[in-house]
């Protein structure tokens, strides 16, 4: 396992806030593995990556070698989480829950290793409690502490409805905690109170009190609100590889080390490299390829990441070829200059044109510029390139 200051190096890397840090060294220090804990209400099928930001974090958890509790809350899901919200959040059905929460398992195994994850569901628990169990856990927050969450202040203040089952929310993730028995629990910037509320209710049952790691919430890529489908600046982990590309590199520059530095598994030295790179002139989308190759080969495997700038309908990179190259036989008794041959195989209009690109440097025959001096030799075999998109593999032979 790595010192406390290098496991506190990795745990506070792109995390908002640490509570309380001092509590967290201590529980480093005893060098034996914590429980981490992370709550997902299963509200909807589909992840994107503003989701994976917390689930990078485990997977970070985990490489240190603690136990990760991948909690999906399936109780919890059918109360509504009430964090930001304006208006009371419609429940879902239980049958609604449980099918969401099966693809939820099956899309973040794509980051956390399954063999040191455990999942857990906090009906488990919850299911257990009686009435009076209930009126326990209600007892330990009063309404005055309730309304000073911030969205609840401001739906008293604007005369907007509280159900009385939306204060249930933040008492049953606190007592998710005391169930798990967290050692540490990780949420969004949106969740602090929540989070709060298991420090304080582990202390009410007894047990020592959770530290706190907040991750921020993930810009879209508008590049000013958080990541969401309902705003439409949302990437879809399930997005085939050519759009997730895609929209990588063409996000804001601005956005560009954000998303390095809570999406890429790259070490922040990588990181501080590529930025230097970038002020000595390189080309930022170059930089962003580099992320966008990553977080496809995470989703969808490193063939689909190697092809994705295609599918993503862009021209070939430098020294790739297309995957239909065409097969092209001439005829000839002698030896062809490389104009004639480009003309005679259909890759530019006319021979003047072969000329132009001869001049201009875009030719190539197997990644090699060529110029007008080129020979085609008879009996040979060479892949021939005329600017950006016309490509062939050409044999002459004698006939």
């Amino acid at each position: 396992m790595k010192s406390v200051e290098e496991q506190l190096a990795l745990i506070k890397r792109g995390a908002e806030e640490v509570l309380v840090e001092s509590e967290l060294v201590e529980k480093l220090k005893r060098g034996e593995p914590l429980r981490i804990k992370a709550g997902f209400d299963p509200t909807a099928p589909d992840l994107h990556l503003g989701h994976t930001v917390l689930i990078n974090k485990l997977r970070q958890f985990q490489e240190l070698g603690h136990q990760v509790v991948f909690l999906i809350g399936d109780f919890t899901g059918m109360i509504g989480d009430p964090s930001g919200k304006s208006a009371t959040r419609p429940p879902l059905t239980r049958e609604q829950v449980l099918d969401n929460a099966e693809t939820y398992k099956n899309q973040v195994f794509k980051i956390l290793d399954p063999a040191k994850t455990e999942v857990a569901f906090n009906s488990t628990w919850m299911d257990q409690l009686t009435p009076a169990d209930f009126v326990r856990l209600a007892s330990q927050y009063t309404v005055a502490r309730m309304l000073e969450r911030d969205d609840f202040q401001k739906r008293y203040e604007g005369n907007q409805p509280i159900a009385i089952h939306e204060f249930l929310y933040p008492l049953v993730q606190g007592y998710d905690s005391v169930a798990l028995r967290a050692d540490v629990e990780l949420g969004g910037t949106d969740q602090k109170f929540n989070l709060l509320m298991g420090r304080e209710l582990q202390r009410s049952y007894g047990q020592p009190s959770q530290c706190i790691v907040t991750m921020p919430l993930l810009e879209g890529l508008d590049g000013v609100k958080k990541m969401s489908k309902s705003l439409g600046n949302y990437i879809g982990i399930q997005e085939a590889p050519g759009v997730m590309y895609s929209k990588l590199v063409s996000m804001p520059d601005s956005l560009m080390w954000r998303y390095f530095e809570l999406l890429s598994f790259r070490t922040m030295e990588e990181i501080e490299q590529f930025k230097v790179d970038v002020a000595n002139g390189a080309n930022p989308r170059d930089i962003k390829i580099k992320l966008a190759e990553e977080i496809v080969a995470r989703f969808h495997g490193e063939e689909a990441a190697a092809s994705a700038h295609r599918s993503a309908g862009n021209r070939l990179k430098d020294g790739e070829l297309p995957d239909d190259l065409p097969e092209i036989e001439l005829l000839s008794i002698e030896d062809m200059p490389i104009s004639s041959v480009l003309n005679k195989a259909g890759l530019v209009k006319n021979a003047a044109a072969a000329r132009d690109l001869l001049g201009a440097g875009s030719v190539k025959v197997d990644g090699e510029v060529v110029d007008r001096n080129f020979m085609f030799k008879l009996g040979s075999i060479h892949v021939c390139q005329a600017g950006k998109k016309a490509f062939a593999r050409i044999s002459l032979k004698a006939g």
